[in-house]
């Protein structure tokens, strides 16, 4: 919303009335989307999808952003993940309306909130536990919505999901207490940052035969798989070259963060340009350092520190306020008042920090402001 003159004017406000100015306008630190890379990021998983012929919902937890899922949904997406109850909230006020929650929602009071939100949208959900089996169906009892149940399987991850032996009785629960049984969420989490082609083709084929493990006893117990989802930035096109894997959860793939980048590219797979970034200004200079206004609450650092962009200079932790930047090679540190481009370490925690995103057209130095687009599901947690 526009200032009132009933309140202060915010940096939404702000934002907003850069519309059409030249990017060298935009106030630092600010979270500013390359709107060419990321379209051009957009469509070549959206072509690769369709050439395999996978389904692609997109993991929204990287961009928390109405806008940004309704272009992967022009694209072809089928729909977005969200991990978040919250999450799937907000992107529903927002006007998305095919959402699956990939993570267990286990507390009585969230899976009302569940029940809610499937009488509005199309929304599908995880499980890996009788309790949450038991909980969803009691919060959907009496109320007219519906949920597809997807049974979630641990394929090396250590994380969340049952044993791939256990998921034939599991699901079989799902259908015994009148719920929809959708499928198996088989997401590996852990082998998307692993740096070789090799580590992730290892990872994956592990994920793949606990899938196929996980469908014979499916089978023993009477019961289709009407579809397995799963796969990331780090591994998509190991898993759609599996034969086993149907739907694509990509996420990070739009904005490409350092920490992805610095993965061993696999062949076939398209190549993903930077396309966030955190614009920072020069505010101190030492003979051998200068500091950034950009700290880490302007950028996460649970993936490392973030990079520079086309340029040799390297990042160190300066505080909740401050970056410090010293050269790396050839480049010259940059001088007072300088904008420095930084490419974060992890895009999702990154964009949790901003309320805003500021869509630049044409370069990020010599480009115009475009788009200003609120990060609706911003500190969505519960």
């Amino acid at each position: 919303m526009y200032a009132s003159a009933n309140r202060p004017h915010t940096p939404a406000d702000a934002s907003r009335r850069l519309l059409g100015a030249p990017a060298s306008r935009i106030d630092t630190p600010a979270l500013v989307i390359d709107l060419d890379a990321m379209e051009r990021n957009i469509a070549a998983m959206s072509a690769f999808a369709r050439l395999h012929g996978m389904r692609l919902r997109p993991h929204a937890k990287s961009h928390k952003s109405e806008a940004i899922a309704r272009l992967q949904l022009a694209a072809g997406a089928v729909g977005v993940c969200v991990q978040k109850t919250a999450e799937a909230e907000a992107l529903a006020a927002a006007g998305v309306h095919d959402i699956y929650i990939s993570n267990q929602v286990i507390d009585p009071a969230k899976l009302a909130r569940v029940a809610q939100l499937a009488q509005r949208v199309r929304l599908g959900i995880a499980v890996d536990s009788t309790v949450g089996i038991d909980r969803l169906a009691a919060a959907l009892h009496g109320t007219s919505g519906s949920v597809d149940v997807l049974v979630e399987i641990d394929v090396g991850q250590g994380r969340c999901g049952v044993p791939p032996e256990a998921a034939g009785l599991l699901a079989r629960h799902v259908v015994d207490r009148g719920l929809r049984f959708a499928g198996l969420q088989a997401y590996h989490g852990g082998a998307q940052h692993l740096r070789s082609v090799t580590e992730r083709q290892d990872a994956i084929g592990g994920a793949i035969s606990g899938v196929a493990v996980a469908k014979d006893m499916l089978a023993m117990q009477g019961l289709h798989c009407p579809l397995v989802t799963g796969g990331g930035t780090g591994t998509f096109a190991l898993e759609a070259a599996s034969d086993v894997y149907d739907e694509l959860q990509c996420g990070s793939y739009i904005f490409m963060d350092r920490d992805y980048a610095q993965n061993n590219a696999i062949h076939g797979a398209p190549q993903f340009e930077h396309a966030l970034f955190v614009k920072s200004s020069v505010v101190s200079r030492g003979v051998s350092h200068a500091v950034l206004d950009a700290g880490h609450k302007s950028h996460a650092i649970d993936s490392g520190m973030p990079g520079v962009w086309q340029r040799d200079l390297v990042v160190s932790n300066g505080g909740d306020e401050h970056a410090i930047v010293r050269a790396g090679g050839s480049d010259a540190l940059p001088e007072l008042g300088e904008t420095v481009w930084l490419v974060p370490g992890h895009c999702d925690p990154t964009v949790n920090l901003h309320d805003n995103f500021i869509g630049v057209r044409g370069g990020l130095d010599d480009g115009v402001v475009e788009a200003v687009w609120p990060v609706d599901a911003r500190g969505c947690i519960s």
